[in-house]
């Protein structure tokens, strides 16, 4: 100090005092501070991870060391094949939809002033558990139109191109005049003629399933140059009352009913019966057998088989689709939130259509969301349990199986915990690289 003084020069910069951390120097205070987390990530992740990769060597009993016996089962077990090639279909078509589905709604519901109510409502099945909406799509999905959600609708738009019978149970009785035709069609036993009516009887429609339309049967009339008839009912309640093959009071008619008049294998006249039943031909009938024809007896369409086996793994996944497409539209209506809209306009300006703007500027500037999008439900569905186990019933459950479900069954229900060990791993190792690609692919947005 006394020389800098004695030069006259300024006094030279203090250095600062070093900044002390919270724990200071102690690497000892650092580790307790991290040790809970240490013991609960030990607890719950790498303990369970090395005891499952440590008993998958081994045999069901848990004390002969198994090789890669329980690896082998993975290829060659049918149950486990048949999970891999679902989770493949999963893996595939799940996360492709939910996406597109997301996509969909984030762009079309941007300039709508409704569009925050509408993702709000996409977006609500996220708050339901797997279980509760595993129940929910069951029932939906239940062969009964009465019940299932998606019959009723696939039944009504069929009934509206095709109407179905009104008489599936309609058949002759004793001492009929008709007789089997093949194919369900009825056929009279003996031509009929001009000017002489005939009775068509018929029973096995219950009197409350009969239609609405239906009304007390007509006896038939003669008609000279034509034949006449009736089909109708031929039942009436109460023990012992009417008469066998005749139209009796409170009996109805087939409203409805289809006849054919066929000479020679070919068919020469038709018509319909009336709400009592009754019907006529012109005189080409003449000579003829008349024909019910198997149509009149058709039993009524009641949709489609959606749990069965060939339906039962993409009507799971459309659960999945109604589950998720709310969370995948979030995250792209957040992207889509920090397009540059001037981009979107100056397209526009230079002529690009709508298609144009979407497909050329708005899904490339998507792309990084997108795919964050897509792997994220893509380890979600490697690991899909809850829904395939509560909708698929027992009869298609083999048909549905995917690989957590098997890893279930076998180390529970078949008491094959060495099998079940290598299930898991071998998730694991399916697992793995998509969350590095995704980890990956987060780090460098966060570089940019």
């Amino acid at each position: 100090m006394a020389s800098t003084a004695a030069t006259g020069a300024p006094p030279g910069p203090v250095a600062p005092e070093a900044r002390k951390s919270v724990t200071g120097t102690r690497r000892t205070v650092a580790a307790l501070f991290l040790l809970p987390a240490f013991v609960l990530l030990g607890a719950l992740v790498v303990y369970p991870i090395g005891y499952s990769l440590f008993r998958s060597f081994y045999d069901q009993s848990g004390d002969g060391f198994a090789g890669f016996d329980n690896y082998e089962a993975l290829f060659t077990d049918d149950g486990i094949r048949t999970a891999l090639k679902n989770n493949v279909i999963w893996v595939v078509f799940a996360p492709t939809v939910a996406t597109a589905l997301g996509l969909v709604f984030a762009v079309l519901t941007e300039r709508v002033r409704w569009g925050t109510a509408f993702k709000l409502v996409v977006f609500m099945p996220m708050a339901i558990s797997m279980l509760a909406a595993g129940i929910i799509f069951r029932l939906v999905y239940d062969q009964d139109p009465d019940k299932g959600v998606a019959n009723a609708v696939w039944v009504g738009v069929h009934d509206t191109f095709a109407e179905s019978s009104a008489f599936p149970k309609a058949h002759p009785g004793r001492e009929s005049p008709l007789r089997a035709a093949g194919g369900g069609a009825f056929i009279t036993k003996d031509p009929v003629r001009a000017g002489t009516p005939v009775a068509l009887p018929l029973v096995g429609v219950a009197p409350d399933l009969m239609p609405d339309d239906a009304r007390d049967a007509a006896a038939p009339k003669a008609e000279p140059g034509k034949v006449t008839g009736t089909t109708w009912q031929d039942f009436t309640r109460g023990k012992g009352v009417g008469k066998l093959g005749g139209v009796d009071p409170g009996e109805l008619g087939y409203p409805g009913m289809r006849i054919e008049a066929v000479k020679d294998g070919k068919v020469v006249a038709s018509t319909t019966a009336g709400d009592d039943g009754s019907f006529t031909l012109p005189a080409a009938a003449d000579g003829a057998r008349l024909q019910l024809p198997a149509g009149n007896f058709k039993e009524p369409y009641n949709g489609l088989d959606w749990l069965g086996p060939s339906l039962v793994t993409p009507a799971i996944i459309g659960s999945y689709v109604w589950m998720w497409a709310g969370f995948a539209m979030v995250l792209i209506a957040a992207g889509l939130a920090g397009v540059p809209r001037e981009l979107l306009e100056a397209a526009r300006v230079d002529g690009a259509n709508e298609w144009q703007v979407f497909r050329r500027i708005t899904v490339p500037m998507l792309a990084p969301v997108l795919a964050v999008v897509v792997v994220t439900l893509m380890i979600n569905v490697l690991k899909i349990f809850d829904l395939v186990f509560i909708i698929a019933p027992g009869s298609s459950q083999d048909d549905a199986n995917v690989l957590a479900l098997e890893l279930y069954r076998k180390g529970f229900s078949e008491d094959q915990p060495g099998v079940a060990s290598a299930i898991s791993v071998f998730l694991l190792l399916l697992v793995i690289p998509v969350m590095w690609f995704n980890i990956r692919r987060l780090r460098r947005e966060v570089r940019r």
